[in-house]
Parts: C-alpha cells; sequence; structure tokens
C-alpha cells in the first residue's frame, strides 16, 4: 500500500500531539499544575485578548488608557484581567516613585511572542493575511 501525502500528514500531527502531551504530563508531574491550561483560560477569557492587543500596539499604557481603548470594561475587571496577566507573566507593571504614583503596563517578551501567536490564530480563523505574510 502506498504512503500519501495527506497520510504522512495526519501521522506528523498525531507525532506532534503525542509529544505535546508525554511534554504536558511531564511538566505536570513536577508542578503539579497543567502550565498551557492555566495560560489559556487566562488569555482566552472575554478581556484579556484586547487588553494584550492593545498593549502590543501602543506598547505602553496607562490604566485609564486601557480602559478608554477597551469598550465595555469596568474598572475592577480590567484590575482583575491585568493582575492574571501580570501573575502569568504577560504584562509586566512599572510602578513610579511619584505622587500621586504613576503606573504603567507592557507586555513580556512572552506577551509579545503570545500577541503575535493570537494574531495569527485570528487571522486564521477569519481567513485573512497579515501584513507580514502577504
Amino acid at each position: 500500500m502506498k504512503v500519501t501525502i495527506a497520510d504522512n500528514q495526519d501521522l506528523i500531527l498525531k507525532n506532534k500531539i503525542e509529544l505535546f502531551f508525554k511534554n504536558s504530563m511531564a511538566n505536570r508531574k513536577d508542578t503539579g499544575v497543567c502550565v498551557t491550561k492555566d495560560i489559556m483560560s487566562v488569555v482566552t477569557d472575554k478581556w484579556s485578548l484586547f487588553v494584550i492587543y492593545n498593549l502590543g500596539y501602543y506598547q505602553t499604557l496607562r490604566f485609564n488608557e486601557l480602559k478608554k481603548n477597551i469598550k465595555g470594561i469596568s474598572s475592577r475587571m480590567l484590575s482583575v484581567t491585568l493582575k492574571k496577566l501580570e501573575q502569568h507573566q504577560v504584562v509586566h507593571r512599572k510602578v513610579y516613585a511619584e505622587v500621586p504614583p504613576r503606573v504603567t503596563y507592557t507586555l513580556t517578551d512572552f506577551g509579545k511572542e503570545l500577541a503575535e501567536k493570537a494574531v495569527d490564530l485570528n487571522s486564521w480563523f477569519l481567513n485573512f493575511e497579515t501584513d507580514e505574510n502577504k
């Protein structure tokens, strides 16, 4: 029986998924948590992608600037979302020793990479290319 390109692609995908789950389970045994599940639950909530996209586009924003850019988000929900993203090292919070205190938010290197992957995934969902892929 002849192996087709489609069969090879299915086998490659199967091997990739198997390797992912083996590594994921190994990490879970060490820490007791599934890092992928934790990160995905944070990123895929209602507001996180809006925060990530805004910080990816503007680079550095203050709390009220973020709130103004994200229509419909309450101050409390923005605060909770920023704390979760900071805890998962997606967002960096910088406090300046000034009166009144000034706080800015930026994406970490991981957050920048995450934003890029999220844009690619959303572009794939919407079936159009970003400028980089043209």
